[in-house]
């Protein structure tokens, strides 16, 4: 069961040591990588996830798996989080740290999601824009197609959404015709 509060709780410890201890962007990188692992190996979750696995076995399993490829700091975390029973959380824990971090860095994640792929040219157009009219210094922009789109795109700046597709536009005049606003104002 996903816990905000304790993957919070223990990202903030973590990137608050790597700050301290000078190894943030090792960190950083290493959440990067759980992450990925996480996203891409349902069974590893499962097994961090299982009560019936025992800790010693799972810290075994977790070595195995991030020999050679994770910090000193980061391993000592896993141990600390398999010994207190919160190895279930280490996603929601990666996720967690990987935003401290860009909130730390004072980055910023734009989606930009398009009917098709675009242009270097038009996407350092749409970054230049964000900077702009945000004020952001640092951008990180997040790419994805979605063909439903038709065309245009939807750029997600935080909370802010700018929906320009011609779908939504094209959902629009469905909308008038709808509610019949032209006859209206043709009498």
């Amino acid at each position: 069961m996903p816990n905000p509060r304790i993957a919070t709780r223990y990202a903030k410890s973590l990137i608050g040591l790597a700050i301290e201890r000078g190894e943030l962007e090792k960190v950083y990188s290493d959440m990067i990588w759980l992450r990925d692992v996480c996203k891409s190996n349902r069974d590893f979750v499962s097994l961090l996830r299982s009560p019936i696995i025992k800790a010693d076995t799972k810290q075994k399993i977790m070595e195995a798996v991030t020999a050679g490829r994770l910090s000193e700091l980061t391993q000592s975390f896993n141990r600390l989080l398999i010994s207190k029973s919160r190895e279930m959380h280490l996603p929601e824990i990666a996720n967690a740290a990987i935003a401290q971090y860009k909130e730390h860095k004072n980055i910023h994640t734009v989606k930009l999601t398009t009917a098709t792929p675009i242009s270097n040219a038009v996407r350092n157009s749409i970054v230049a824009q964000v900077r702009q009219s945000a004020g952001y210094e640092k951008i990180e922009l997040e790419e994805k197609q979605d063909p439903s789109l038709i065309g245009g795109f939807v750029l997600q700046i935080g909370d802010r959404l700018v929906d320009a597709s011609i779908a939504y536009d094209l959902k629009a005049i469905a909308k008038q015709f709808e509610n019949n606003d032209f006859v209206y104002k043709i009498r």
